[in-house]
């Protein structure tokens, strides 16, 4: 979160408006050095909650989990209506809230993918062998999943891809039978297909990919600045500061893209100690995993890593054009309070599943 706090100050820079501190939570940059401190201090607090709160062995209304899906999805579809929905980049995905002379922007899909992955954790965990039961788990549990994704999908289809793809993950592992979970990608399929079909936009973005020599002033314009961006730092990138492509040349330079300024100002060097760090993560997380002797607290450490990695390394895959351009931000990093605020939290359970882990292991409450 530091380095990405950093990056985005330094991706931040505008040479045609002038720092207004006036009104600092107009500008990104600024907005990142408050969610950071915000963020730090979240993640410490809730390491400290006991992540068994969340579990639903002791009832369903004793969990504050089916309280969040249930407003999850509400916000879901609040967001859709041009009444409360803020339409930036050509997708309504963000609500506005007024707080004072300020406007916060809160992402209902952040929420909903984060609470789907605890809700998966303790539904799969309260029913242990069920699971298996094909008409009576299994299929609602896919229902559940394809009305998140599906109300995600509407404006925002890379995100709900990411969802589905980890909810499923997490529901392998659980031990669902793997034929269960081959019934319903037929309908994936189906439903991807006519999202593609029908939005003129993600199908030219899929072609471009598909033809990186054409379409380099419209839809791989964005793809050939990422390149250029971290080509062009070498080993050691040109200095802190230092980068050109943040002057308007590199679209969603302080979200998206953010990894490939790093790469512009810090070079293969410091590409290279983010994807450390990323690995290190993921690495601590598995033990975090292997140590715990509670079902629930592993599939949910379990949900919380796949989460986080999986969305580098999508994002990564994207700056690096190794896959289509699409919105998915680089954890920790990318600016925007939602992402950093609800990973922070994530990070804080795990925290606290890893703290409870020895006791768990020599047989304590």
């Amino acid at each position: 979160m530091a380095i990405g706090t950093v990056f985005v100050f330094s991706a931040g820079v505008n040479i045609s408006q002038d720092l207004d501190l006036r009104r600092f939570y107009d500008f990104p940059a600024l907005r990142q050095l408050l969610f950071f401190p915000i963020a730090c201090a979240i993640l410490c607090a809730v390491s400290f909650f006991n992540y068994r709160r969340f579990a639903l062995t002791a009832g369903w209304f004793k969990s504050p989990l089916p309280y969040l899906l249930v407003i999850s999805i509400a916000l879901l579809i609040l967001v859709l209506f041009p009444q409360f929905g803020t339409e930036i980049n050509q997708a309504r995905r963000w609500l506005r809230i007024p707080a004072g002379p300020i406007t916060i922007s809160f992402q209902p899909s952040e929420l909903a993918k984060w609470v789907l992955i605890f809700f998966l954790a303790a539904f799969c965990d309260k029913f242990g062998d069920s699971l298996k039961l094909y008409w009576k788990v299994f299929v609602p549990l896919c229902l559940l999943i394809a009305v998140v994704a599906g109300l995600v999908i509407i404006e925002d289809l890379g995100t709900a891809v990411f969802i589905s793809l980890l909810s499923f993950l997490i529901l392998i592992i659980a031990g669902v039978k793997w034929w269960h979970i081959l019934t319903p990608v037929p309908f994936g399929i189906i439903a991807f297909c006519v999202v593609l079909l029908r939005s003129p936009g993600r199908l030219l973005r899929i072609t471009a990919f598909l033809n990186p020599q054409e379409l380099a002033d419209s839809a791989n314009y964005q793809s050939n600045q990422s390149l250029i961006a971290l080509g062009s730092g070498g080993l050691w990138g040109k200095g802190l500061g230092m980068g050109i492509c943040k002057y308007g040349h590199l679209p969603e330079d302080t979200t998206d893209f953010i990894f490939a300024i790093i790469g512009e100002e810090l070079g293969f060097i410091g590409t290279a100690a983010v994807i450390v760090l990323f690995i290190v993560f993921i690495w601590l997380g598995i033990l975090v995993v292997v140590r715990c002797r509670d079902r629930f607290g592993q599939l949910l450490a379990a949900g919380i890593v796949l989460a986080i990695g999986i969305q580098a390394a999508l994002n990564i895959g994207v700056v690096t054009v190794v896959l289509p351009t699409k919105g998915i931000p680089l954890p920790f990093v990318s600016s925007g309070g939602t992402s950093m605020l609800l990973s922070a939290v994530a990070v804080g359970v795990l925290l606290n599943i890893a703290r409870q882990s020895p006791k768990t292991s020599q047989g304590e409450e």
